[in-house]
């Protein structure tokens, strides 16, 4: 019913405009209507032509009125029900459900030729989820059950909160790591973290595996519809980099 109803509405609306235009650009339309209008005056009774008039505003106004009410409300196709879905899970949260976090991985899965590749130095990181804001680590709990439940990517925090001096040593290795020193980035807030994924009981870094970069593609909506900013739309992207950006403390 409402798909039917918008046509209709912008077809009635858009007509109504057209008319007042009309009226309006054109002084000479005016001059003919207040012409025609004069001699109703003349054979009409008074009550009669407010009558007409009445019933003129209601022929203009009641058609575009009509659609609006009986259509319901205007949405894209699809918008409404995932946002519906991510705003309840939302609400579940700020009504007091605590997500709790997945047991850690044994250290050696963080120290593989593989990962050492790729993200060096990763063996030192800190994964206590506890140490991460309260909020930040709900919202990122919540990424990571959408991502299982809904897409099929099992989640790995790679690094949440980091110190001043880790900070440090990262920007010394160069602007390909991080352009951020010490107290310039979000980790040293327990605000942001890094994150990977589990594939077949293996931690999986890379962003030329195609499995790979569409979960990155979907965990960076999932988690900018939960009111996290995502490091893939940085210039130098950071596609398993999330953040809360809100005043630091």
């Amino acid at each position: 019913m409402e798909r039917t109803m918008v046509p209709v509405f912008l077809f009635l609306t858009f007509f109504c405009v057209c008319f007042v235009a009309w009226m309006l650009m054109f002084p000479h339309n005016r001059t003919v209507l207040a012409d025609v209008a004069g001699r109703l005056r003349i054979r009409l009774p008074a009550g009669r032509r407010a009558l007409l008039a009445a019933g003129l505003m209601l022929a203009v106004c009641l058609p575009p009125l009509l659609a609006l009410t009986a259509g319901g409300r205007i949405t894209l196709p699809g918008f409404e029900e995932q946002g519906r879905s991510v705003n309840m899970q939302i609400e579940a949260l700020l009504k007091g459900e605590q997500l709790v976090p997945p047991q850690p991985l044994p250290p050696a899965m963080f120290t593989t030729a593989e990962v050492e590749l790729v993200r060096p130095q990763l063996a030192s990181a800190s994964r206590n989820w506890q140490l991460l804001d309260a909020e930040f680590a709900q919202r990122l709990l919540l990424v990571f059950r959408i991502m299982r439940e809904k897409h099929g990517y099992e989640m790995v925090l790679l690094e949440g909160y980091r110190s001043p001096e880790r900070q440090n040593q990262l920007a010394a290795a160069g602007s390909h790591v991080t352009n951020a020193r010490a107290f310039q980035s979000y980790h040293q807030y327990g605000l942001a973290s890094d994150c990977a994924f589990l594939r077949e009981g293996k931690l999986l870094i890379s962003e030329k595996d195609p499995w790979a970069m569409r979960g990155y593609q979907l965990y960076g909506e999932t988690a900018e519809a939960l009111g996290l900013t995502w490091g893939g739309r940085w210039t130098m992207m950071d596609f398993g980099h999330v953040e809360l950006r809100r005043a630091r403390r």
